[in-house]
């Protein structure tokens, strides 16, 4: 069965279309199984039905025709329990529904399994037979897996908008793909595909209109890439044996082959982009090979796919055209680093999306950061057929719309001017210290990692700065910077927001934060090297990067402090601040007049909510990072968009862990912040006022929704209302209490502004 199984999933991904991929499906099943029946039901969205789409030993006259309720017959029974239903006699089961048109009357014995993509029943495969017998646990496995595989295919087909259930349906032109909100608001833009070099299988579909310059960019990369293999096999001539030498001479061969090369051209002379040809070419071939019974053959298919990388690196060195990027630009990526936020100039950028990642990522956070509406884990969107293509990014909600209708172009338009008027509305107040309607101070402080954040945070009243993330400048290096070169950057910042209150967090690498030229490799890398561990463990970096700070600070009117991430033991804590001192003290030697920084602690793990006393009668402040903090404390990567729905900013356990931490710190009447991406949430930032936070820290981008909201609320409200969450031990419950609080408070624009939280 596992070589059927195999032989299978190679001729699906061989398969040209869905109806391609059913047919084979059926007929292998059918086959493999020695049964006399195999058939697809799939669901229909838009008629609510399970539609009759592909059969082997039933009428196949009926397919597409033939269509059953969503709870009708046997085949709504598997679909209703989402497990595999394996009856010995279909005919006397209560659900049995019998249909005439697909000629199923003589069959007796059925195994249905359920064909499920992220929790949602796509469709039923079945198999029947006119015998009255139970079939065995290894054909109902065989079948599972099966439907397993050929979920994702489903999926793709439905998502790309190629799928189409009835002979009265029509393709999707505007097609939804369902995601993970990154960063709040909506762009109507064209799409243009980054992707990463050398990658065959993610290079985009293009169309070129200069065809002998694409083929000469080929013909360069084809000439560069036989030298290299030339080289490479010269070196090593003498050691290895003539037989593994012929690999090199096998590589040159298939360079020579008019099958590959010659098909590479003729695909760019029908006005194909010289690397998406070349992706299809090496894409069939290795496919060829796949397909090859004998073991020897298809591991050639592994030497076709690093031949083809080996070009397209060559053709990307070669190909010298600058991308142009058209007004309103929505950057597409199967990953989005750092580095991909900057491709853009800013005048055209209009959104971000990323197949992978969650809403919490780094790269979503700088994005919220940018007011740039992003969308992450969009994990069934066809990049390589979208670049140059129109697309809607709705980050409210998490959704993006390939080819969209002007319904949807116009109904988005009038979101995009909703939000644009109630910022307006609210910036009137823009400038103002933020006091609740019975009077509370609360003070509003920003996150920021580039110097674009600076002037739209001060625009929108900024009182201080909560985060500075100090490794944005060390992850778009390609080294680590200097003294001199971080203390620049520092003190731009310091001066930019002077008199205000500027706090640097020391560098936080790890996790999802990789530094290229400082790797670390790890199975696990949330729970591994980061944060305070790395520079700890190198003090070299960690001396450089405070010295760059204090001397940053001199001259200049503002408070400068200090703040040290991923602590988890309070002898973290005091090497910290043994290393500052020295620092201090060395600097002071100097001449350099300046004042000893404040020093705090994030509290993102438990372990430090439970020693947030200890860790507070160290230092002078302390700020929660919410957004690891939670992650830490529900074991969700924030990262993972599988496990996305699971990261709860309003679970019990999350709130009870803040409300703790706040008492503990004013109990050394010490201040306490928090600058997770919680703060920038107006219906928990009423929650946090509440618990006592001194300082709520966000993206500039939310900074006036939360201070609209909190100057509408009454601080003797928010408590109340914290009371009564408390008490609760649902996320759910707490977060439509709390929204529906919000809006009887005439709040429920900005609850809609934020309801990617």
């Amino acid at each position: 069965m596992l070589e059927v199984l195999r032989s299978v999933i190679q001729e699906v991904s061989r398969a040209g279309d869905l109806e391609a991929v059913l047919d084979i499906i059926v007929e292998r099943v059918k086959d493999a199984m020695n049964t006399e029946v195999c058939s697809i039901y799939l669901h229909d969205e838009h008629d609510e039905r399970f539609v009759f789409m592909a059969t082997r030993g039933l009428n196949t006259d009926a397919v597409g025709k033939v269509s059953l309720a969503l709870d009708e017959g046997l085949v709504g029974y598997v679909a209703e329990r989402a497990e595999p239903i394996n009856l010995e006699d279909a005919q006397n089961h209560p659900r049995n529904r019998f249909i005439e048109e697909v000629g199923e009357e003589p069959f007796h014995a059925f195994l249905g399994v359920p064909i499920i993509h992220h929790r949602k029943v796509l469709g039923v495969l079945v198999v029947q037979q006119t015998q009255t017998r139970r079939f065995d646990e290894g054909e109902e496995a065989f079948l599972i897996t099966l439907s397993a595989q050929l979920a994702g295919v489903i999926a793709h087909a439905e998502a790309t908008g190629s799928l189409m259930l009835t002979d009265t349906g029509k393709k999707r032109g505007s097609t939804r793909f369902l995601g993970i909100s990154g960063a709040s608001g909506v762009a109507i833009g064209t799409a243009i595909v980054s992707f990463p070099e050398a990658e065959l299988h993610e290079v985009p579909d293009k169309q070129v209109e200069d065809v002998e310059t694409e083929i000469g960019y080929f013909q360069s990369a084809i000439a560069a890439t036989r030298k290299e293999i030339s080289t490479i096999a010269a070196k090593l001539q003498d050691r290895l044996q003539p037989e593994e030498l012929a690999l090199f001479d096998a590589y040159l061969h298939m360079l020579d082959d008019s099958a590959i090369t010659g098909e590479v051209i003729a695909l760019i002379k029908d006005g194909e982009w010289a690397q998406s040809a070349l992706r299809k070419v090496i894409g069939a071939h290795v496919a060829n090979f796949d397909a090859m019974e004998d073991a020897y053959l298809r591991e050639r298919g592994a030497d076709v796919r690093d031949l083809g990388n080996r070009v397209l690196s060559k053709l990307q060195s070669t190909d010298t055209r600058v991308q142009v990027y058209p007004n309103d630009t929505i950057l597409v990526s199967k990953e989005l680093t750092p580095a991909d936020l900057a491709k853009v100039p800013r005048e055209k950028l209009a959104g971000f999306v990323s197949v992978k990642g969650s809403g919490k990522s780094h790269v979503a956070i700088l994005a919220e950061a940018m007011g740039v509406p992003t969308v992450m884990g969009v994990e069934d969107l066809p990049i390589e057929i979208l670049d140059e293509k129109p697309i809607i990014v709705d980050g409210f909600e998490g959704v993006v719309i390939t080819y969209p209708k002007e319904v949807e172009k116009k109904y988005y338009r009038r979101i995009i001017a909703e939000e644009a008027a109630l910022v307006e509305d609210i910036k009137v107040s823009g400038d103002q210290p933020c006091h609740t309607l019975d009077g509370h101070r609360v003070r509003l402080w920003v996150n920021t990692g580039l110097m674009t954040d600076v002037a739209r945070s001060l625009d929108r009243g900024a009182e201080g700065v909560g985060l500075y993330r100090t490794e944005v400048h060390f992850m778009m290096n390609d080294r680590f910077p200097t003294e001199e070169e971080q203390r620049v950057i520092y003190r731009e910042h310091l001066e930019a927001f002077a008199p205000r209150p500027v706090t640097m967090r020391t560098l936080d690498i790890g996790g999802d934060k990789a530094l290229s030229y400082f790797p670390i490799n790890e199975a696990n890398p949330f729970l591994g090297w980061r944060g305070i561990r790395v520079t700890l463990d190198h003090p070299e970096i960690f001396l450089s990067q405070v010295k760059a700070m204090i001397r940053a600070s001199e001259g200049i009117d503002s408070m400068l402090r200090i703040m040290l991430p991923m602590v988890s033991s309070v002898a973290e804590v005091d090497e910290a601040q043994r290393l500052i001192s020295q620092c201090y003290r060395e600097i002071i030697e100097e001449g350099v007049e300046v004042e000893m920084p404040d020093v705090g602690v994030m509290i993102e793990v438990p372990a430090a909510v439970y020693q947030a006393r200890d860790i507070i009668k160290r230092v002078d402040f302390l700020s929660v990072g919410s957004n690891d903090l939670i992650q830490y404390m529900l074991a969700v990567d924030r990262n993972n968009a599988q496990v996305a729905e699971l990261y709860q900013e309003f679970h019990p356990a999350v709130l009870h862990a803040l409300d703790h931490v706040v008492k503990a710190a004013h109990a050394e009447n010490k201040g306490i912040g928090i600058c997770g991406e919680m703060a920038g949430n107006p219906s928990a930032a009423v929650l946090l006022m509440a618990m006592g936070f001194d300082v709520l820290s966000m993206n500039s981008t939310s900074l006036l929704m939360v201070k609209h909201a909190l100057s509408n609320f009454e601080m003797s409200h928010a408590r109340e209302l914290l009371a009564s969450v408390l008490k609760m031990d649902n996320a759910y419950l707490i977060k439509n209490f709390i929204d529906d609080e919000m809006r009887k408070a005439g709040l429920g624009n900005v609850v809609r502004s934020r309801r990617r939280s």
